[in-house]
């Protein structure tokens, strides 16, 4: 399946429904979007292969497994050169507590979601991005108080 290639309602159904329980036996996938196991199965494997699943994931509740304060993070960049952007995505990647990071337009360059144990340890992982060789010239603060809606999928019909 190439790249922007249709999907059918089939397919929309089979993401959708992985999307919204990951962990369906392909027995009951089959059943929900009407094909044989087997056929289900290879679709889900081209679908997998196309690039259009791209994981599957267990959402976790952080906060009963450890201390756990979510902040997001409005980073503004002193540089947008394509180079200087490289540099910065690539610290994000090496930051494990930093858990999701978007180039955005409008007044800041990156919002990023970042989970650690306490304020404290946000305001550390702040200044190792503050660092002059990462070129950030402010990050704005915002702790989460309560996920009054969590993501729990896309809708892709």
């Amino acid at each position: 399946m190439k790249a922007g290639a249709a999907l059918d309602r089939i397919d929309l159904r089979i993401l959708g429904q992985l999307q919204a329980d990951a962990r369906i036996t392909n027995q009951a996938l089959a059943d929900h979007v009407g094909l044989s196991p087997s056929a289900c199965l290879t679709r889900v494997r081209r679908l997998e292969a196309a690039g259009l699943i791209l994981g599957y994931h267990a959402r976790l509740a952080v906060e009963r497994i450890r201390p756990a304060v979510t902040v997001f993070g409005e980073v503004t960049l002193k540089s947008h050169r394509p180079a200087d952007l490289a540099v910065f995505e690539a610290e994000l990647a090496d930051i494990p507590e930093v858990v999701e990071a978007s180039q955005v337009s409008g007044p800041f360059d990156y919002l990023i979601k970042a989970v650690t144990p306490d304020i404290r340890s946000w305001g550390d992982l702040a200044d190792r991005l503050l660092r002059d060789e990462l070129g950030v010239d402010k990050i704005a603060s915002h702790i989460l108080m309560k996920d009054a809606k969590p993501y729990r999928g896309t809708p892709v019909g």
